[in-house]
């Protein structure tokens, strides 16, 4: 009588933990490959594209404390593309000798560092999701773009193309890849179900886009004729 009851407890709680496995948190890893003029690219390339999950059901989360950095040097924003929460701030330190000025014109996160040197350089918190199209009012070849996204689970690839996101919530959600150079790549996904998972983008526009400076105006030779 008491093995009885052994067994059939036993089978109780295999049920359980077989009907809690897909409610557990998950990771999925995968692998994005860039292509262009029906030609893939190296896979170091697919570092410029961001990876992130949107649960069906979006819990309330906080930013990260620690400021984000977006870095001029050698007349070039680093990284290119950075991904960050909602709510989170950026700092744009200057490792040049020369001088920069960060801007955007992106509706719901318009922001100005003004024109400034070598140092820690200006901050600003990014408070609305969406795209941030970062230029330099001194430079035109100069440009970034920060994602600003109401989710927390995002990555970017590695050198391989490689990328993981961890712990994702229980359930269906929309698995997004962002590069500035094509269409956002969407799909639904469970974690649980499909942990890995290889992603084709095909990249259709420009790699410096066209852009005006912080006044609307075309780029030209400083008034001046100082050198920045």
């Amino acid at each position: 009588m008491r093995d009885a009851k052994r067994t059939v407890l036993r089978c109780f709680l295999l049920v359980l933990l077989a009907g809690a496995g897909p409610g557990l948190a998950a990771d999925v890893t995968g692998t994005i490959q860039l292509v262009s003029a029906g030609k893939v690219l190296r896979a170091n390339e697919a570092e410029d594209a961001v990876v992130y999950f949107r649960p069906k059901s979006m819990t309330a989360f906080k930013p990260p404390a620690e400021r984000a950095l977006m870095t001029t040097r050698r007349k070039q924003f680093w990284p290119r593309i950075l991904p960050i929460a909602m709510g989170s701030t950026v700092q744009f330190p200057n490792e040049d000798v020369i001088l920069h000025n960060a801007f955007s014109a992106s509706t719901g996160n318009v922001f100005d560092s003004g024109v400034y040197g070598a140092g820690e350089g200006a901050t600003h918190t990014f408070t609305r999701p969406g795209l941030v199209k970062v230029y330099c009012n001194v430079h035109h070849s100069m440009f970034a773009h920060i994602l600003v996204l109401d989710t927390p689970y995002f990555a970017r690839p590695d050198a391989q193309g490689r990328f993981t996101l961890r712990n994702l919530p229980a359930g269906e959600g929309s698995l997004v890849v962002f590069h500035d150079r094509s269409t956002p790549s969407r799909q639904m996904l469970d974690p649980a179900l499909q942990p890995e998972v290889t992603i084709r983008i095909e990249l259709t526009t420009r790699k410096v886009p066209p852009h005006a400076n912080k006044f609307g105006k075309p780029y030209g030779r400083p008034l001046d004729g100082k050198r920045y």
